[in-house]
C-alpha cells in the first residue's frame, strides 16, 4: 500500500486517486488473507479519519468501494486515468 501511495504522490496525476487506492489494496490482497485483512483495517481507519476531519460521506463511500474493489483482487486498472504513464 505504501508503494501505491508513494507512486500517487510522485505521479501527481489528475483523477488518479481511485486508481492508486485500488492498486494499493490489490497489491496487499495479493499477499494473501493477511494482506487483504491489513488493507481493510488500514483503509477503514483512513476513511474514518477523513470523515472525522470533515470529508463528505459520499466521497468516503466512493473511496471504500474502490478499496474493496482492490481488496477483492479485482483489476485496479479499471480506475486507471487516461494518459497515466505506464511506469505506474
Amino acid at each position: 500500500m505504501w508503494q501505491a501511495y508513494s507512486d500517487m504522490k510522485e505521479a501527481n496525476w489528475k483523477h488518479s486517486d481511485k486508481y492508486f487506492h485500488a492498486r494499493g489494496n490489490y497489491d496487499a490482497a495479493l499477499r494473501g488473507p493477511e494482506g487483504a485483512w491489513a488493507a481493510k483495517v488500514i483503509s477503514d481507519a483512513s476513511e474514518d479519519i477523513r470523515r472525522f476531519t470533515g470529508h463528505r460521506a459520499e466521497d468516503s463511500r466512493a473511496d471504500q468501494f474502490v478499496n474493496e474493489w482492490g481488496q477483492s483482487g479485482r483489476d485496479p486498472n479499471y480506475f486507471r486515468p487516461a494518459g497515466l504513464p505506464s511506469k505506474y
